[in-house]
């Protein structure tokens, strides 16, 4: 587990002024599944195309199985396989028909070609389409295509680009399984800004934001670092003199309150139920201040309906990170 498969070194890309990627640097260990995360447009899919050749660095290195991405472009492609965001299916061929073309491209003799695509085909769920056209296949059976043809001529590493995009709940549970039954014997680089498909299938992950890595570590060990512990605090809504006042005048009013709570540092609206107004409140240090909410209740004389402590999410420290810029011009010729 402690060889590295992947090594990117201040990798640059530009586009004339705009920099797409910025001195990026991380390694992937062989047998990883590395999960590359950022909002949309924030260089994920131009750090891909460098790492599988079709873009060169401006500046930096990334190597690949220990050779230079740009100075050994061929050797490094064969030990790569990739799915693009828009997987390039040829629509008029059959299944078995674009492997087999694949396989032939990749060098396979024909003895190894059969055997390989009979068993890539029957890992990701090909063997009752083998014969139809791909133009003829649902959106999820041609993901699998597109994944059946990153592995069939057996490489080291695997990078998936948003593999789960336009896929309905059903499809996305299916290829998830595959791409956690790849990563059992292949190094997999998962590039998405999806949080679920992080937390479903790799084992470290790394944020990118305008071009920048902003954090790398284990999911835990991300949701640890989110500064502050958050409460759930949901009221019910309180009385004026004639009967229940508005949620939107209680929800003002309560937040000012639990704002000024001593160790609180902000107090966002949450989803609540009819009658009662929410909150998220954050602390300003990891400190538990459930016992002043509790405090700041009694004394306004509110009902407290929910009172609990929760973890920072993935989506918290997604947040974060990435809310202050969204970088545009990530896809550009």
């Amino acid at each position: 587990m402690s060889e590295a498969m992947i090594q990117v070194e201040n990798l640059t890309k530009d586009y004339g002024p705009f920099r797409a990627v910025d001195s990026v640097s991380f390694n992937v260990r062989k047998g990883e599944v590395l999960g590359f995360l950022g909002p949309n447009g924030a260089g994920k899919s131009t750090t891909m195309k460098i790492l599988t050749c079709f873009l060169a660095p401006t500046g930096g290195l990334a190597r690949v199985a220990g050779l230079d991405v740009y100075e050994h472009s061929l050797e490094v492609r064969k030990r790569i396989g990739y799915l693009p965001e828009d997987t390039p299916l040829y629509r008029d061929m059959t299944v078995l028909e674009y492997l087999e073309f694949c396989a032939e491209v990749r060098g396979m003799s024909r003895d190894k070609r059969h055997s390989r695509i009979r068993e890539v085909g029957g890992r990701c769920g090909l063997g009752d389409v083998a014969g139809k056209l791909i133009g003829e296949l649902s959106k999820g059976y041609r993901q699998r295509v597109g994944l059946a043809q990153a592995m069939v001529h057996d490489p080291d590493i695997v990078i998936l680009d948003e593999p789960t995009s336009g896929l309905d709940p059903n499809q996305i549970v299916e290829i998830r399984d595959l791409i956690r039954e790849v990563g059992r014997e292949k190094t997999v680089i998962l590039s998405t800004h999806i949080l679920p498909e992080v937390q479903a299938t790799c084992s470290r992950m790394i944020i990118i934001n305008k071009g920048k890595v902003v954090a790398d570590g284990t999911p835990d060990e991300l949701r640890a670092r989110e500064r502050g512990a958050r409460h759930r605090v949901v009221i019910e809504v309180p009385k004026n003199g004639t009967g229940p006042m508005r949620e939107s005048e209680a929800a003002s009013l309560i937040r000012d309150r639990l704002q000024a709570v001593d160790g609180v540092n902000r107090c966002d609206a949450a989803a609540g139920e009819p009658g009662a107004v929410a909150f998220h409140v954050y602390a300003t240090t990891s400190q538990d201040v459930r016992k002043e909410i509790f405090n700041a209740a009694v004394a306004n004389k509110w009902t407290l309906l929910e009172l609990g402590r929760e973890s920072a999410s993935l989506e918290d420290v997604f947040r974060s990170l990435t809310t202050t810029t969204t970088a545009a011009g990530e896809s550009r010729p």
